[in-house]
């Protein structure tokens, strides 16, 4: 099997810059149909992608600390406090002192922020997989083992640090 992985890998090791441009291309496009249903449900609320982000990984790790989720959403203190505060404000997060660490803030979604959630990742789900039984089940491996190979090894640390911590929730 790794041969054929090795093989198959060095095909495309011949892609032609014509073709990666494509693919940069359906990126582009793919992620603007992406995110297209949340900005429409989130535009409702006067929130932006910011907003969601922030929902979806603390709805991934509830109780995640705010340096936590600066790390992970890899945005400013500043930029991450205004969010936050229109979350909080608005009654979709709630805050919760540590107990170990006083000076920790551990973020939880409430009620209507999980609603909201849900929302947005029904939204979110229904599409890639829509997408997923168009192109059929190898794609579905191979799609992630894409993206994973386009990280950042920190991000990829991180991206496997929230994958287990998820493994662990069910």
């Amino acid at each position: 099997m790794a041969t054929s992985n090795r093989s198959t890998g060095e095909a495309l090791l011949f892609l032609t810059d014509e073709q990666l441009r494509q693919g940069i291309e359906a990126m582009f496009f793919a992620y603007r149909g992406f995110t297209a249903d949340p900005d429409r449900i989130l535009d409702k609320y006067g929130y932006g992608r910011a907003h969601h982000r922030a929902i979806h990984f603390i709805n991934c790790v509830p109780g995640t600390t705010v340096n936590n989720l600066l790390h992970i959403l890899g945005v400013t203190k500043q930029s991450l406090n205004r969010v936050l505060r229109s979350l909080i404000d608005d009654g979709l997060v709630e805050v919760h002192v540590g107990h170990k660490d006083r000076r920790e803030r551990h973020l939880y979604l409430t009620e209507t922020g999980q609603s909201l959630e849900q929302e947005l990742s029904n939204a979110q789900r229904a599409r890639m997989r829509s997408a997923y039984r168009d192109v059929g089940a190898d794609a579905v491996s191979g799609f992630r083992r894409v993206l994973e190979a386009m990280m950042d090894p920190e991000m990829k640390r991180a991206y496997w640090k929230l994958r287990d911590s998820e493994l662990t929730k069910t």
